[in-house]
């Protein structure tokens, strides 16, 4: 075997100093408040019975795509996926990638051209951030939510580019934020690109199959998908499955499958991960589903008012999503709390720099349909008791 470059040994020993080498973590048998399995679907075996039915009656016994979608790949399930996607959220179109981080690095790598602008927010996923980075249009961050530091950047680049007719503006935001599970006023982001004529591009890959009618999204819940540019969806957290897809009109679908080299140059996704999307649109549009998202928002709410009950809010960011971050600065620290929880039988992560920037670590809670109140209780009281030690 050879050896590692001393360069790249360096940084590995730069990582470990200030404990934020990452690791494979074994897995935890705690109680999850830590995974993106919302409703409980990646275990849920009416959806897993679903999609083997699916495929039986298709007669479908493949194991595999046996080549990239462009080649012998695009079997019969992905035209009837892609048309559920398209019916069920409103769209002119739907192309399903492999997972969220190929369907950004592939729709930011290929769609802004040289001279464009692209203005995101400085929270936004790091699939998009890698994708922009392989763009040739410029970018800026704005402030994270911030409408008002949004509108002077959108004036400041038309002011430099006024005598650019062709330039495009993208603007991209997520719809729920990953790290801190809050939102942006989408109806107002819309009206400013509305405004200045941008393109308004949305990540909604922790809103789908919880908000709105059926777990729609985000955009859907407030009518606006006929305004938007391009929407991401995953199926990776509450669908409990795998893969993505981007949302926009027939054309942009059409120079997707055309320039998208995460999406032309990899095989594409087996038979059984499209049947399993097919069942987990059934299962959340079912009572069932409906169910598990009632339970949801319950807990959601249960948490929020514990937190007020035992004083600990403002070390949290305000969240109405299931994504609740409690900051903790450093390293050492959040790693030393979360080790306690794992210790109790609960799987509750740390998020360390440089993940979230220095001194915004946090511990990241993850509601599900499935925790009980006794145990949103319990984590929220031992939490209660480790920040008054700090």
């Amino acid at each position: 075997m050879g050896h590692l470059p001393e360069k790249l040994h360096k940084k590995l020993v730069e990582r470990d100093q200030i404990n934020a080498l990452r690791s494979l973590p074994k897995e935890i048998q705690g109680i999850d408040f830590s995974s993106n399995d919302y409703l409980g679907i990646a275990k849920n075996r009416i959806v897993f019975e679903k999609a083997i039915g699916i495929l039986s009656e298709k007669g479908i016994v493949n194991n595999g795509a046996t080549g990239s979608r462009l080649l012998t790949g695009n079997g019969i399930l992905y035209t009837e996926v892609e048309n559920l996607l398209r019916n069920f959220h409103s769209a002119d179109s739907a192309l399903i990638f492999n997972s969220g981080y190929d369907a950004n690095i592939g729709l930011f790598s290929s769609v802004p051209q040289r001279d464009d602008i692209i203005l995101y927010d400085e929270f936004i996923h790091a699939s998009i951030r890698d994708g922009i980075k392989m763009s040739n249009a410029r970018d800026y961050k704005f402030k994270h939510n911030d409408l008002e530091d949004l509108d002077t950047r959108i004036l400041r680049v038309k002011e430099k580019g006024s005598s650019n007719k062709n330039r495009e503006i993208y603007i991209v935001t997520e719809s729920v934020f990953s790290m801190d599970g809050d939102s942006p006023d989408l109806k107002a982001v819309l009206a400013l690109c509305r405004k200045y004529n941008c393109l308004l591009i949305v990540d909604e890959a922790h809103a789908i199959g919880l908000f709105g009618s059926n777990g729609m999204g985000r955009v859907q819940e407030s009518e606006l998908q006929e305004g938007i540019f391009a929407r991401i969806i995953t199926f990776g957290k509450a669908l409990g499955c795998h893969g993505a897809a981007i949302l926009g009109s027939e054309d942009l679908n059409k120079y997707l499958i055309n320039f998208a080299r995460s999406f032309i140059y990899t095989t594409g996704l087996p038979p059984h991960s499209l049947a399993t999307i097919m069942a987990a649109y059934h299962f959340i549009t079912s009572p069932a589903g409906l169910k598990e998202r009632e339970l949801l928002h319950e807990n959601i709410a249960y948490f929020n008012e514990e937190k007020e009950r035992l004083g600990i809010s403002s070390f949290f960011i305000p969240s109405s999503s299931a994504i609740h971050s409690c900051i903790i600065k450093g390293n050492n620290e959040v790693k030393d709390v979360a080790q306690k929880f794992i210790k109790n039988s609960f799987d509750i992560r740390p998020i360390l720099s440089p993940t979230v920037p220095k001194g915004e670590e946090r511990l990241r809670f993850c509601l599900h349909s499935f925790n009980t109140k006794k145990d949103i209780c319990f984590i929220l009281q031992q939490l209660a008791h480790e920040i008054n030690k700090l």
